[in-house]
């Protein structure tokens, strides 16, 4: 056997593979796993340029795979005010001023993570006005499907009057006849989003159409600096696999130049997005998507629905009534069971997979519809169909994703009171009668849906180590059951069960001979320390293709 050019020693190796959990040391040789086994004998395959690292005892995992983000996004979102923790008035004034100040070359003042509630209600073009009246404002919630605008703002992109748009996106208007300030949805935002300059990044979730104008080639190279940014972010939390959820053919041409210059640092899936203005004979664009990225590195053969919105707006299609809100059961869905069944029909005939976002149990039991609808009309095959989020839940819509083998890919740090987001507001959006079937994953996983773990990032922290202290520790509603998973299952969610999402099981996922050579070093033995401690380990090397692309300690 040849020498290996990376090896990793004295370390506490979980490989998660079921033939052989454990191990001290691992080689890694050609962008595959060469060995496996105890310090002496895996030491025994350095040369003179093999690179040896020390984990010192921490933990050494597969490489984890981030089965749900918005990487564009992130890596733009990166550079803007961070209102995470700010929900009074004076507070957000303050930052907002000293964001403006900072930056006075800024078309648009963007915010992220804002509060849906200021004193108890949202916030009004009248609430920014007071604060910038003469700059371009706005704020986007922390699940970036509303956000607030300014007058100013809003005159400047031309929706101050209001404007027609697709079903499930919204300008909320006032009293007054004019735009209140409220964006409900992606398409909504989206005029003053352009203002910004950031109509390239957001096109491939606004619209999933190719930007417009045409990208020349100086934007493609400017657009690879926010995707760089959101690369590096993910490979120092250890992320060595991300699963885009929003994309075009220009998501995908800005990667492959980074890949060309060498500054592809994860694996990267990217879905064709169907929006709602699409028809089935569009499914082609996926396919050759699907055709022209097919390798280890960029990958397509993904097709992305929008089925509803969000609790917290109320946007997200339920069976049952709102709390207080007699007949309103969320906005309209974003694709009727007809089309969206005739879109699945099509899509599984042509071998691609599909990923839904659906929250609320009305949109969860459409989707479960179609993909039944798509198994009818094609046959039973391996297809590994996805849902996104499954926030509410119908107890009899459980188990029919193990009867149709779809993926359940969840967020436990979405989970309201877990960590970011906080208990009461959401929760009382779904009514505490409802809180049973609100945000599980032991009891899917234990009717036999295969979990996927995820954060959404930049929606949560991309951070995968707090977000597995989440589902490890998270308390039970009450009402509910106690919805923990064990350690191990919350690592397979981030390992095994996404590269299952994937269909990269047979090469992705564990660490086996022959299998990608995707690892990550912790700084600290994550069985040893406290459930509630784990989010308070960090990554200290994070390896692709055998790669270090992240190490903690050139960073001191």
């Amino acid at each position: 056997m040849s020498t290996a050019e990376l090896i990793v020693l004295n370390a506490r190796i979980l490989t998660m593979d079921p033939a052989r959990p454990r191990a001290q040391a691992v080689a890694l040789g050609g962008g595959r796993v060469r060995a496996l086994g105890l310090d002496p004998e895996v030491r025994a395959l350095a040369g003179p340029g093999t690179r040896i690292l020390d984990a010192r005892g921490a933990t050494v995992l597969p490489g984890l795979i981030e089965s749900h983000l918005h990487l564009f996004m992130g890596g733009m979102e990166l550079a803007h005010l961070q209102l995470g923790g700010v929900t009074a008035i004076e507070a957000l004034a303050e930052a907002l001023r000293a964001h403006a100040a900072a930056h006075p070359e800024r078309p648009v003042l963007v915010g992220q993570g804002c509060s849906y509630s200021f004193g108890g209600r949202a916030l009004t073009r009248q609430d920014l006005d007071a604060i910038l009246p003469d700059r371009p404002v706005i704020l986007i919630a922390a699940d970036h499907h509303t956000g607030w605008a300014n007058t100013v703002a809003l005159e400047r992109a031309g929706i101050l009057r209001g404007r027609a748009l697709s079903p499930g996106n919204e300008i909320v208007m006032g009293p007054d006849g004019l735009a209140s300030g409220e964006l409900r949805e992606f398409e909504a935002k989206a005029p003053v989003l352009r203002l910004a300059g950031e109509e390239r990044v957001m096109a491939g979730i606004a619209t999933g159409d190719e930007p417009v104008p045409a990208p020349t080639p100086d934007d493609l190279i400017a657009d690879c600096t926010p995707m760089a940014r959101g690369l590096a972010h993910c490979a120092r939390h250890g992320l060595t696999s991300l699963v885009n959820m929003d994309g075009n053919r220009y998501t995908l041409e800005v990667l492959s130049e980074l890949r060309r210059q060498g500054r592809l640092t994860a694996r990267v899936r990217v879905p064709f997005h169907y929006r709602p203005h699409r028809t089935p004979a569009d499914l082609a664009i996926a396919s050759a998507m699907a055709a022209e990225w097919n390798d280890d590195w960029l990958a397509s053969g993904l097709v992305k629905f929008f089925m509803d919105g969000v609790i917290d707006s109320t946007t997200a299609v339920r069976l049952d009534d709102y709390p207080g809100r007699p007949g309103y059961k969320g906005a309209d869905a974003l694709h009727t069971p007809e089309a969206f069944a005739a879109a699945c029909i099509e899509a599984d005939r042509r071998g691609l997979q599909m990923a839904t976002h659906a929250i609320g149990d009305g949109a969860v039991r459409r989707v479960l519809d179609g993909y039944a609808a798509a198994r009818e009309a094609n046959g039973a095959r391996d297809a590994r169909h996805r849902i996104e989020h499954i926030e509410l839940i119908d107890r009899a819509d459980i188990p029919r994703l193990a009867a149709l083998g779809v993926i359940a890919s969840v967020q436990p740090c979405h989970v309201p009171g877990g960590q970011d987001f906080p208990l009461h507001e959401t929760m009382a959006v779904i009514g505490r009668d409802r809180w049973r079937d609100a945000y599980l994953a032991r009891t899917l996983a234990e009717a036999g849906a295969r979990l996927a773990f995820a954060t959404d990032w930049p929606v949560a922290d991309v951070n995968p180590l707090r977000c597995i202290q989440t589902a490890v520790t998270r308390a039970a509603y009450e009402g509910g059951r106690d919805e923990r998973v064990s350690l191990h299952e919350a690592l397979a969610a981030y390992t095994t069960g996404g590269a299952h999402a994937e269909h990269t099981d047979d090469r992705k996922g564990m660490l086996r001979p022959g299998y990608l050579a995707d690892l990550v070093v912790l700084d600290g033995d994550i069985e040893a320390v406290r459930p509630d401690e784990i989010g308070g380990l960090s990554v200290a090397q994070t390896v692709v293709d055998g790669r270090i692309v992240w190490d903690a300690g050139e960073m001191a």
